[in-house]
């Protein structure tokens, strides 16, 4: 009979640390807003050194558990789906430079995702939701010729929209997306110099959002995003 080798590995200190630390947070013991207890006494409970504690405690840095302020004790940070989104900003980067495929799904989930939100928008906007996505229109109005605030005011219109659902879940997905994409849009932009038209066909989705219309506003969406896809690899073939 042949035994199938399974070596048992040896886990390093700062990672049995390191699930002792998640626990206390995730089982209520320490809350959001508690002082992580001092380097001095983790290293007397645990029976380690500092290193091994400092290594633990960047790691639920990194995973936004903890706030680390120099000169102050790491505070347990309360997670919110924003910060969740930011600790994979970076990695996602890597994979739409390194991934043409990568980038092309992005945009057709970002085109699947916005359809959803605008119906959603189209029938629970407020006067005060409505007048805050015409205060951005005018924002980006006036930042005609500028890419860097045109584009930011842009990614602000679509969060709006992403927001006025009531779920912080879709407002940090749409957020993140938009910041993955923000390079390649920003290229778009000064490409094509079709910011006046972007202008035009933000104006309409508002007006159905506004009328409750959820499938106008879907189309309206629609179309706005195809053109712009459509703009973006007409540009990049002719840049060829």
């Amino acid at each position: 009979m042949t035994l199938v080798s399974d070596p048992i590995l040896r886990r390093k200190l700062s990672d049995e640390v390191f699930d002792r630390l998640k626990m206390l947070i995730t089982s209520g013991e320490l809350l959001p807003g508690d002082a992580m207890p001092s380097e001095r006494s983790l290293m007397e409970r645990f029976g380690v050194g500092r290193p091994a504690i400092r290594e633990a405690m960047q790691q639920l840095s990194n995973m936004g558990l903890l706030t680390i302020s120099h000169g102050e004790r790491a505070k347990v940070r309360q997670p919110t789906a924003k910060s969740i989104f930011q600790q994979v900003d970076a990695a996602a980067q890597v994979m739409l430079s390194s991934s043409p495929a990568s980038l092309e799904h992005l945009k057709q989930a970002r085109r699947f995702f916005e359809r959803g939100m605008v119906r959603e928008a189209a029938t629970k906007a407020s006067a005060a939701d409505i007048a805050k996505l015409s205060e951005t229109l005018a924002l980006q109005r006036a930042h005609l010729g500028h890419p860097d605030a045109f584009i930011a005011a842009d990614m602000r219109f679509h969060t709006q929209i992403a927001a006025i659902t009531g779920n912080p879940l879709f407002e940090a997905v749409s957020e993140a997306m938009l910041g993955w994409l923000k390079e390649y849009r920003t290229e778009m932009l000064i490409w094509t110099g079709r910011e006046n038209l972007t202008l035009v066909e933000h104006e309409e989705i508002v007006k159905f959002v506004a009328s409750g219309d959820p499938d106008a506003a879907e189309h309206a969406m629609v179309k706005h995003l195809e053109r712009s896809a459509a703009l973006f690899v007409h540009q990049t073939a002719g840049a060829g």
